[in-house]
C-alpha cells in the first residue's frame, strides 16, 4: 500500500482492480476507496440477496504478542480479552483515561500468547500509539502489520458456498463449523497456485460473511478468483455507500458518527462491552468509566424510524414541539426496508422506543419514531 505525507490519500494493494471495474473512488480515512462501481442500490441488494465483494484493506492490523499479551490487553481496552479462546475474538473499545473512545474494534485471539486487533482506518495510527505507550510495563510487543496486509471482504447468504468453491474438502468443516466472532487459517485453491488466509466470520453488513486476511501480494490475485468463483450466484463488488447502508440498517455505529472521543460507551448503548465486573485490576479509563455509569448518560443514541418519505442525514436536529432534543448521527432511505431510518443521540426522556420526535430537515420537521436497533435482522 502506497503512503505519503503530503496529504495525498493512500492506495490499497486492490486500487488497480477497482480501476479495472470502473469504480468511482472516495477519500475514506486517508485512503481512496471505491464508492460504488454502479449503482450503490444494486450493491447493497446483491449482499442481502447474494453476496458482495468488498476492499477492506484500508483498515489496521496490530500484532500483540508475548508472555503477557492477554494481561496487556486486558489493561489497554475496556474487555477481559484474556477470557478469549484461541481462534475467537472479541468487539471491545480503546478509550482514554477519561473515558472517551479512541476505537472501536475487534481482536482476535490466535495463540496463546499472540492477538491480532483490527482498528479502523482512520484511527489505526492512534492505537498503534496508544498500544505501544501503553505496552511499555509489559512484556509483550505491538508490531504494525497495516501496511502489508490486505483485507478482503465476502459478505452475504450466498459468501459460504462461495468459500467452499475455493477450499479443499479437507477444510470444508473448518468453514462450515466456523462460528461467529472466530477465525481460522485455510488454504484457497485458485488457479493461479494456493493462497493462505486468515478466514474470519465477523462482518459489518448484518448478513452472514467472511473477511479474509492475507499478504499484500496476492490480493489481485485472490479478489479476480472471488469474482470468478461467486460470478453464477450473483457475487457484486461493492463500495462503501452499500456498505454504509447495510451497517445501518444493521444497526452498527461508525467511528466519526455515533462514535468519538466525546462519546461515553454508556450513551452510544455499549455498556455492556466494559467489563467493570468481570476484570481483575486496573486498566485505562476504569475511573472515568465508573463514573460515567454511575452518573448516567444525558442522552442516549435510538433508532428513528421516519413516517414520510424524506431521509434525515447525520447533523440534522431532532426537536420536540421546536425544542431541539438531539441531533442524528447517521440516516438514509432504507433500500431493503423501503423507509426512511437514522440513528441519533436524543435526551433520555425521549429515547423510549414508541416516543415519536421530529427531525429538522432543512427548515421542515418531519415525524419519526424512536425504535431500539437494529433496523434489519437476517432470516
Amino acid at each position: 500500500m502506497n503512503s505519503t505525507d503530503t496529504g495525498v490519500s493512500r492506495h490499497t494493494a486492490l486500487y488497480g482492480e477497482h480501476e479495472k471495474l470502473g469504480a468511482f473512488f472516495t477519500d475514506f480515512g486517508g485512503w481512496q476507496m471505491p464508492l460504488k462501481y454502479q449503482s450503490e442500490l444494486a450493491e447493497h441488494k446483491a449482499v442481502r440477496e447474494a453476496a458482495g465483494l468488498f476492499d477492506l484493506s484500508h483498515m489496521g492490523e496490530v500484532r500483540v504478542t508475548g508472555p503477557q499479551a492477554a494481561e496487556f490487553l486486558d489493561y489497554a481496552l475496556v474487555g477481559k480479552l484474556s477470557a478469549v479462546t484461541v481462534g475467537r475474538a472479541k468487539y471491545s473499545l480503546l478509550c482514554t483515561e477519561d473515558g472517551g473512545i479512541i476505537d472501536d474494534l475487534i481482536t482476535y485471539r490466535r495463540a496463546e500468547d499472540s492477538y491480532l486487533v483490527v482498528p479502523n482506518a482512520s484511527n489505526a495510527p492512534a492505537v498503534v500509539a496508544a498500544l505501544t505507550e501503553r505496552a511499555a510495563q509489559f512484556d509483550v510487543e505491538v508490531a504494525d502489520q497495516s501496511v502489508d496486509t490486505s483485507l478482503i471482504a465476502v459478505q452475504g447468504p450466498e459468501s459460504e458456498a462461495i468459500l467452499l468453491w475455493l477450499v479443499d474438502a479437507s477444510q470444508h468443516q473448518d468453514v462450515t463449523e466456523l462460528k461467529y466472532y472466530a477465525a481460522t487459517d485455510v488454504l484457497l485453491n485458485t488457479s493461479v497456485g494456493p493462497i493462505d488466509v486468515l478466514l474470519a466470520r465477523t462482518g459489518y453488513t448484518g448478513e452472514d460473511g467472511f473477511e479474509l486476511y492475507l499478504p499484500n501480494a496476492q490480493a489481485a490475485a485472490l479478489w479476480t478468483v472471488l469474482l470468478d468463483a461467486g460470478k453464477e450466484v450473483g457475487l457484486t463488488p461493492a463500495g462503501l455507500a452499500a456498505r454504509d447502508s447495510l451497517r445501518l440498517e444493521a444497526g452498527m455505529p461508525l467511528y466519526g458518527n455515533e462514535l468519538s472521543l466525546q462519546t461515553s460507551p454508556y450513551a452510544a448503548g455499549l455498556g455492556p462491552v466494559v467489563a467493570l465486573a468481570k476484570k481483575e485490576g486496573d486498566f485505562v479509563g476504569r475511573a472515568a468509566l465508573e463514573a460515567k455509569k454511575e452518573q448516567g448518560a444525558d442522552r442516549k443514541l435510538v433508532g428513528l424510524t421516519g413516517q414520510g418519505r424524506r431521509a434525515a442525514r447525520s447533523h440534522y436536529p431532532v426537536t420536540v414541539d421546536g425544542a431541539t432534543i438531539g441531533e442524528v448521527t447517521s440516516g438514509a432511505p432504507s433500500p431493503t426496508l423501503g423507509y426512511p431510518i437514522a440513528m441519533a443521540y436524543v435526551d433520555v426522556a425521549y429515547a423510549e422506543p414508541g416516543t415519536t420526535v421530529d427531525v429538522d430537515l432543512r427548515g421542515k420537521p418531519q415525524p419519526f419514531d424512536v425504535v431500539k436497533p437494529p433496523f434489519y435482522k437476517r432470516g
